[in-house]
């Protein structure tokens, strides 16, 4: 079943965008798109969106979070710009231009006129919904309410905030679209053409409800000093009272398989072996940092030896592990240096992630210890970290190292004098290798964990989103912002506030 899943999404991408799923190219205005009903294009529209998203978004995240360096035994001066932080209009675009144009084919799917695909449709909210939250956490203002609208090809920018607002009103519509579907006896069921949760719509609700709950968590900074949002967070919480939230990690697999590059889980493609056994575009680029390292291995300050180590990384030689400092070359960094280990790179068949379990516990934690929601927020932090010892494999080591870190400040529970560095902290190891842009924003919100910038950052500190790229400057001048590279070091989105 699973490569019948995937020859579709496949077959499907000749319709909706061009062979190469980095390729900015894609026309919104397709004709062809409108040939294809919402069950032949669901599967196509999850996931082009998620190769960027494992991809682009996860490798700058993971580097400026001080998980990922390069491999300057092999590679000199790789990820310099990262580390320099002297970023300019190229840096990083395919996140805006992929998530822009890859993003029209769950615009088409919503679009589509005929009751009988809600539940269709309604993924296709959520799914929009999910990329374009990052947009907005990581650009500020964007093009939303004119974006995908056909004739428009200069797009208007939204305030970031008001995008905000209508994104949790987008997961309302697709809740009461999976809720009102059994009303409708046409309704064609979602099943196989959906790679996440193969037709099960309350886990499609369960996702929705997390990612509101996402969106609210975001804007709790900016809430403290703002009436009005503060009434509004207290009604939308208040709304959320009585809802379900995800417990198992959200993942998104068509059918990958070792049968071609092409059908190869895209992390594990680049990260680790293509079809024929041979390493990745990335595989010997990316190795550990040595924050990283000593962190796990219980060498800094407040922190004690997680056995996580062993399934982020690999080891050099026996049980060793060893990262290098960011922006050292060599011959002064170590002659060997850990990869990407086994717990990240699983198989070519491995799932991907879209929001882990620790993720939506680390919300929910965070959401009681603020008073918003009802709950045990020690209870839903210690169940956050046991759920990233599952996802890795080792879930019989989760018990322990709750138990151990628990007395330590920062790092577990009762000993830390701050619940949300303690939170952050668990967060960001929980999302290592995984979801490492999630871990760069929540830092920007946030201020936790502090990592540092590399040694040859031209910055004290890193930026708290990315300049608009090229395409916008050229092809939609007269409405993108002016954003210069020393305010994207002092202006980040509206929820970012001292």
């Amino acid at each position: 079943m699973k490569k019948i899943k995937y020859i579709l999404v496949v077959f499907l991408a000749t319709f909706y965008s061009c062979d190469n799923y980095l390729d900015i190219n894609d026309s919104p205005n397709n004709p062809t798109s409108n040939l294809v009903n919402p069950k032949l294009g669901l599967s196509a529209a999850i996931t082009r969106p998620y190769r960027t998203f494992t991809l682009n978004s996860n490798q700058l995240g993971n580097i400026w979070m001080n998980n990922w360096t390069g491999n300057v035994n092999q590679i000199t001066g790789a990820y310099a710009t990262e580390f320099s932080l002297q970023i300019g209009n190229n840096f990083y675009n395919p996140i805006w231009d992929n998530y822009f144009l890859l993003t029209v084919n769950l615009q088409n799917i919503i679009n589509y006129d005929s009751a009988d695909y809600d539940n269709h449709k309604a993924i296709a909210k959520i799914m929009k919904t999910f990329y374009f939250q990052h947009l907005v956490d990581i650009y500020g203002d964007i093009p939303y309410s004119e974006a995908h609208v056909k004739g428009i090809l200069t797009p208007a920018y939204d305030d970031d905030l008001s995008v905000y607002r209508n994104l949790y009103t987008q997961l309302d519509e697709a809740i009461a679209l999976i809720e009102n579907s059994s009303a409708n006896a046409n309704t064609i069921a979602v099943g196989a053409e959906d790679p996440v949760f193969a037709g099960d719509m309350t886990g499609w609700v369960k996702f929705a409800n997390t990612i509101k709950l996402r969106l609210l968590i975001r804007e709790s900074g900016y809430a403290a000093t703002n009436a009005e949002s503060a009434t509004y967070l207290a009604s939308k919480y208040a709304e959320l009272a009585s809802a379900t939230f995800i417990t198992e990690d959200v993942t998104v697999n068509p059918g990958y398989s070792n049968a071609s590059n092409d059908q190869i889980n895209p992390f594990y493609f680049t990260y680790g072996l293509d079809a024929a056994g041979n390493p990745g575009t990335s595989a010997q680029v990316v190795v550990a940092t040595k924050h990283a390292i000593d962190f796990l291995s219980g060498n800094l300050p407040n922190t004690i030896p997680d056995v996580r180590i062993s399934k982020i990384y690999a080891p050099v030689s026996g049980s060793t592990y060893v990262g290098n400092v960011q922006g050292v070359e060599a011959p002064i960094a170590p002659p060997a240096i850990s990869r990407l280990g086994n717990g990240l790179l699983v198989g070519p068949d491995q799932d991907g992630y879209l929001m882990t379990a620790s993720e939506s516990y680390f919300l929910q934690s965070e959401a009681v210890w603020r008073g918003s929601l009802a709950g045990d927020a020690k209870a839903l932090f210690e169940s956050g970290i046991q759920a990233s010892f599952d996802l890795l494999g080792v879930p019989a080591s989760g018990a322990s190292y709750i138990a151990n870190s628990n007395s330590v400040n920062g790092l577990g529970w009762d000993a830390s004098t701050n619940k949300l560095q303690a939170i952050m902290t668990q967060k960001w190891v929980a999302l290592n290798g995984i979801n490492g842009l999630e871990s760069f924003i929540e830092f920007t919100r946030t201020g936790f964990p502090a990592t540092g910038v590399s040694t040859v950052a031209n910055f004290p500190s890193l930026p708290k989103r990315l300049l608009y790229p090229t395409s916008e400057l050229t092809g939609n001048t007269a409405n993108v912002p002016n954003v210069t590279l020393s305010q994207i070091f002092t202006q980040g989105a509206f929820w970012d506030v001292p």
